[in-house]
């Protein structure tokens, strides 16, 4: 019952897509000037900002990526992610290669060019996904291929990893080395010898010695110099989302590697799912005994959790991992997302709405894990 259910859902999944989200943010999220606007309003109309992220081009770049490969109004979805591929391959790039951070929205250029780890993973993610969807985007993949040297070249850190940001935090920080990772194995489906997996192995490396080498095996968010452990609360508080993403990741990099999926995977999957609400809910920050921290429930956490569940159901067919999908994915419909095509973004931890908009952001989290249901249960 659960399977069948779950193929439902996978259904609906596509409908909103087709139907709502993409005709949306197609009308209304593109802005004048050649770039993605960074919010609608919470009536789903136009809200111009001043700047725009360069994140932000790269999700929604992704995002018309993805309905481009569903079908939803072909020449539409390429001339977005023409639009968006001429963002990140110019104006959103430093001269040395690197991603900056922030765009003028009416067309200046970067107002914020801080080299930035986590922005840059998203450009190369949003190239490679290019490679991916588009015939005869071979610019795409040489710009990556230039990116990456740049990252090599000025971000590489001497204890491992890549340095976040430029000039160097104090601070290490897991989430962008996250995200190199899932624009590694994008980059390796678009490059099958491109050396790509093995740049995502060094990744799993240091997740597996120093991202869970706390307390609980658990995955740490923010860590000392040399990647040793913090004090304080950066010692304690646990992300559930985080969790999540790392469970589905894991196995992302099994099937491309074609090797057994981490052990830790299972942990990190079993201390998330304890941590959701009685209704299947996830929750902002935890203590790794399992504590609320913060209580706030954002939508990013929710597709988390759905992309964990289905990635558990893809690898064992158990009819309990299907449900848990369900319900994950019931919450994400039936309080997040709006029948328009857009998202309440936040909510309190006493269920109080707290967005004050609807961040153009938080479409990559939902089309992919859309996606993801998709491909798994063939819809």
């Amino acid at each position: 019952m659960s399977k069948s259910a779950l193929k439902r859902r996978a259904r609906e999944a596509r409908n909103w897509l087709m139907e709502s989200c993409f005709p949306l943010w197609s009308e209304r999220g593109v802005g004048e000037h050649g770039l993605f606007r960074e919010i609608l309003s919470l009536d789903h109309q136009p809200a111009d900002h001043a700047t725009t992220r360069v994140r932000v081009q790269a999700r929604q770049t992704y995002v018309f990526t993805e309905a481009l490969k569903m079908g939803w109004k072909p020449d539409t979805a390429a001339d977005h992610v023409a639009m968006g591929l001429e963002a990140l391959m110019g104006p959103c790039l430093q001269s040395d290669g690197l991603a900056g951070r922030v765009l003028d929205s009416a067309g200046g250029g970067l107002t914020d060019n801080s080299a930035d780890l986590y922005d840059t993973a998203f450009v190369l993610f949003a190239l490679a996904e290019t490679v991916n969807a588009l015939d005869g985007a071979e610019h795409a993949r040489e710009a990556a291929d230039g990116i990456l040297k740049a990252v090599d070249a000025k971000l590489r850190a001497p204890d491992g990893g890549y340095f976040e940001s430029l000039p160097a935090d104090q601070k290490r920080h897991q989430n962008p080395h996250m995200h190199l990772l899932e624009a590694c194995l994008a980059l390796h489906r678009a490059d099958p010898d491109g050396g790509h997996l093995a740049r995502a192995g060094e990744i799993v490396s240091l997740f597996d010695r120093f991202f869970t080498a706390g307390p609980g095996d658990l995955l740490g968010e923010h860590f000392a110099p040399g990647w040793t452990q913090p004090t304080g609360r950066d010692a304690d508080i646990v992300e559930p989302g985080h969790q999540f993403e790392w469970v589905w990741l894991l196995h992302a990099y099994a099937r491309a590697s074609g090797t057994p999926v981490h052990p830790r995977a299972d942990r990190l999957y079993a201390f998330a799912c304890s941590t959701l609400d009685e209704d299947g809910r996830a929750l902002q920050e935890v203590t790794r005994e399992g504590a609320i921290a913060n209580g706030s429930r954002r939508t990013w956490p929710q597709t988390e959790a759905l992309k964990a569940h289905i990635a558990m159901f893809e690898a064992t067919d158990e009819d309990a991992f299907a449900a848990a999908a369900c319900r994950s994915f019931d919450v994400l419909m039936d309080e997040y997302l709006t029948p328009e095509g857009g998202w309440i973004d936040q909510y309190d931890s006493t269920g109080k709405p707290m967005s004050q908009n609807m961040p153009a952001s938080t479409g990559y989290h939902v089309v992919l894990a859309m996606a993801e249901l998709m491909r798994i249960m063939d819809a």
